[in-house]
């Protein structure tokens, strides 16, 4: 295996506190909010770089602005569908009242604000529509399970986010027959008018997983902004080194790493011909033959969504999963076979031995393996020896290590995890 060092075009906010407060600042948020007004500040489970600095600060500015701001777990099923639970998740962001200067409200209770044209119930967190304002934060990025000209960032947070498991539930199910495009077209404008959504900041990461850019969304332009936002996020995401793999093998996945585990946008795992309109940049999926997933992260707390997605799974990884929690995220995101169990071996040599005969008349040697840490640090990647000609091939690979066979120790688990840079 050889190790390579990959090249990315990574724009990076040098200044995130004062992008944060000179984006803020642009909302004129005087004119919208009551003096010493109550501002619901809703933040996701998601793992976002310098989530702590982005949120901390806002809370900052809109105090020195004479608001109170409060912050609200909104993240639809995850944490186990429990108030608990979603406390637990932003504890493990490093969200807390300490470290962002702002209290925590956290309540799965909903009030329904209205209904769409066709009659949809819209839900949202019942400490949100009561303060005097709402502001969105959230990453802009390609979701994980459909295409279209809007998918993952301020609207999904507005609908999946702040409508806990009862609104993520429905949602989901009418996302499947409308699209989320649609859904959204119809009922973010009732949340936008009956909660007081006053605009959003949208982040946008580079494929360091380093804030590129924070950009302001007044509420008004919202659609046509994020879909903008989304074209940016596609051209700045991180891809694999190479199109196919006989076995891509993942040390770890999670929660943290992606919204299904091990983003299908990178291993082409996943129900992304679900398209509501194709996006003309979109990257070709990936052809990978076998995957292997070796841990879950801690942050993950036990929701091992997207476990479907793999072929073979270590004993080690099959006890780290919570599958009620899993099984809960499933079912409410409406993906079933991205919470089933795969085949589970006694450990990782087991599982690559298993992948690699199972791939076709090649000897070992042969196979093009990749090996990554996740799908979310693409910088450093493991690959086998039969990608060598494409390696000479490129300007953007550096081999940095001439290589050494995958090691495993007495009880088969695999000694030299790829390094995270």
């Amino acid at each position: 295996m050889f190790t390579l060092r990959r090249q990315f075009a990574a724009p990076r906010e040098s200044d995130l506190a004062g992008a944060v407060c000179r984006e803020l600042a642009s909302l004129d948020l005087a004119d919208r909010i009551p003096a010493g007004g109550s501002v619901a500040i809703p933040v996701g489970s998601r793992g976002i770089a310098n989530l702590i600095t982005i949120i901390g600060t806002t809370v900052t500015f809109l105090k020195e602005a004479g608001f109170d701001p409060f912050i609200i777990p909104a993240m639809g099923s995850h944490g186990g569908g429990t108030t608990e639970g979603q406390m637990e998740v932003l504890g493990s962001l490093g969200i807390t009242e300490r470290s962002t200067g702002a209290s925590i409200r956290a309540s799965m209770e909903t009030v329904v604000v209205g209904e769409t044209e066709r009659g949809l119930p819209v839900h949202v967190d019942r400490f949100a529509s009561e303060a005097d304002a709402i502001v969105v934060i959230n990453r802009v990025k390609p979701h994980t399970e459909f295409q279209g000209s809007v998918e993952s960032g301020l609207l999904k947070m507005m609908l999946i986010g702040l409508g806990k498991l009862d609104g993520a539930t429905l949602y989901h199910r009418a996302s499947a027959q409308l699209g989320f495009a649609t859904l959204a077209a119809e009922a973010v404008p009732v949340v936008v008018e009956r909660s007081r959504v006053v605009g959003g900041l949208a982040i946008l990461e580079n494929a360091r997983e380093e804030t590129a850019r924070i950009e302001a969304v007044p509420i008004g332009n919202i659609f046509e902004q994020e879909t903008g936002l989304l074209r940016e996020a596609i051209e700045l995401m991180a891809k694999l080194p190479f199109h196919g793999a006989d076995l891509l093998l993942v040390d770890r996945m999670g929660k943290n790493i992606s919204g299904a585990g091990i983003d299908p946008n990178v291993t082409g795992r996943g129900g992304l011909d679900n398209w509501e309109g194709r996006q003309a940049s979109r990257p070709k999926a990936a052809e990978i033959t076998r995957l292997v997933v070796r841990e879950l992260t801690p942050e993950s707390s036990g929701n091992a969504l997207g476990i479907g997605l793999a072929d073979l799974i270590p004993r080690r990884l099959a006890d780290q999963i919570d599958w009620e929690k899993t099984g809960l995220n499933a079912l409410t995101a409406l993906v079933p076979y991205k919470g089933r169990c795969p085949i589970v071996l006694p450990s990782d040599r087991d599982c690559v031995e298993r992948a690699l005969d199972t791939c076709g008349l090649m000897e070992p040697e042969e196979a093009r393996v990749m090996h990554i840490a996740d799908t979310l640090h693409l910088e450093t990647v493991r690959v086998s020896k039969a990608y060598r000609e494409e390696i000479d091939a490129r300007d953007d690979l550096e081999i940095v290590d001439e290589g050494d066979f995958l090691r495993f120790d007495r009880e088969g688990n695999l000694l030299d995890p790829v390094p995270i840079t």
